[in-house]
């Protein structure tokens, strides 16, 4: 599809099929589901050392990631979460960790406090509607995780995680020429080395 319009139509429709079958995965699985992850944790990546990894605090059907960046704060990972700044602006993170105080951030998602340390993540875990094994994944439309990989991978290494239920997994991820491609797919089956394409 070139056409812009048709673009954000087409794109439009699969975000509503995405989303019902992942409120359908995340009312039948979501405890199980953050247990597996919490579990897995992120040795897949082979990192040496842990480093600053980022989350996100659930939102609607979201897989709850706070067990799992509980277990990787034990680890030595710093944990942190995303800011939106304003429309058309790079995300920034705030460190935290779950039990740490929060307060309203965009669309009343509780982000760190004002006073909490910036920090810039090396691992980027990411919220996702679908994903395809060429690493691609359809978001909320916003375009602040695709803006924000798109910076930090200018500027320094970066692994990008996306987190899902397995059953978001689709053939094929309706994209743009701005959309940015992961790295990883993990979902409570196990992560999932994508083949950017």
């Amino acid at each position: 599809m070139t056409d812009d319009h048709s673009l954000l139509a087409a794109k439009a429709e699969a975000r509503k099929a995405a989303a019902k079958v992942r409120a359908a995965a995340f009312k039948e699985k979501a405890d199980a589901a953050a247990a597996a992850l919490a579990q897995t944790g992120l040795g897949f990546l082979g990192a040496k050392t842990p480093a600053v990894v980022s989350g996100f605090y659930p939102y609607k059907s979201e897989l709850d990631l706070r067990p799992m960046l509980s277990a990787l704060s034990t680890q030595g990972w710093t944990t942190c979460l995303p800011i939106v700044m304003g429309e058309g602006k790079p995300l920034v993170f705030r460190a935290w960790a779950p039990g740490e105080a929060t307060e309203p951030g965009a669309w009343d998602i509780p982000v760190p406090l004002a006073s909490a340390k910036s920090v810039e993540p090396d691992v980027m875990l990411v919220p996702l509607l679908a994903f395809d094994r060429a690493g691609y994944r359809l978001g909320y439309g916003g375009g602040f995780y695709d803006r924000t990989i798109e910076k930090f991978r200018n500027s320094r290494a970066l692994l990008t995680v996306g987190v899902a239920f397995a059953a978001q997994e689709v053939d094929a991820v309706v994209r743009g020429p701005h959309d940015q491609p992961l790295d990883w797919v993990l979902t409570e089956a196990g992560p999932i080395k994508v083949a950017a394409g």
